[in-house]
């Protein structure tokens, strides 16, 4: 089962699992959120994603005028999406912002002068030996803007291998998947106004990397 943690008439908020779609890419039958939730009997719209590897909240709508509405918040960018992390390396500061723009090219991202701005910004939760746990907040929405923004600033994420070209593989902390996780999603109800805030807790693989992490 896939964990809620928000619903109403407009709105589904759900815990995902890494190693699952947010959508199918594909018509070849392999398994994915939407489908997964449509088997709980929850038909949903999707208004944004998590990559594969990517476990967290993930908000969806339940009709299209709350869809159009979401769109709009999200342009807007007054959803706030705050994720946990696990960076290689001492993260010097310990408080900032990473700001390399982002060139998006269909399903492909890369740091570029040509690319779109983008800010990421991160706050220590816990120095580590070999690595630092993060609280990540998007300013702006690229894709795979964490991750891409981690490996430039010489921090690749544990458990990276899209967009660390190595630079982890000194370490002896492993993962296998990217150690990211959509931690906190904020919102204001689209059609109520109300504050709809929820937190999704860290995943046991995570839990166990990070005591794997304080341990050296």
């Amino acid at each position: 089962m896939i964990p809620i943690l928000h619903r109403d008439k407009d709105l589904l908020i759900v815990d995902k699992p890494a190693g699952l779609l947010t959508v199918p890419l594909h018509d070849d039958g392999e398994p994915d959120l939407v489908g997964r939730l449509a088997e709980q009997g929850e038909r949903v719209i999707p208004v944004h994603r998590l990559d594969r590897e990517v476990s967290g909240a993930v908000l969806f709508a339940r009709n299209a005028a709350t869809r159009e509405a979401l769109e709009g918040l999200f342009r807007a960018r007054t959803v706030r999406k705050t994720y946990w992390a696990l960076a290689a390396g001492k993260v010097r500061p310990k408080d900032g912002e990473w700001k390399f723009p982002i060139l998006e090219e269909g399903s492909h991202a890369r740091i570029s002068a040509l690319g779109q701005r983008s800010i990421t910004r991160y706050r220590t939760l816990e120095a580590l030996p070999s690595s630092t746990a993060l609280e990540i907040d998007l300013i702006t929405g690229r894709r795979n803007q964490i991750r891409l923004h981690a490996a430039h600033a010489g921090h690749p994420l544990i458990g990276e291998r899209k967009y660390a070209r190595g630079k982890d593989s000194p370490l002896r902390l492993r993962s296998r998947r990217v150690a990211l996780h959509a931690w906190r999603l904020r919102l204001e109800h689209p059609h109520s106004g109300a504050v709809v805030a929820v937190e999704a807790a860290l995943p046991q693989d995570l839990s166990e990397l990070l005591e794997r992490a304080r341990q050296g």
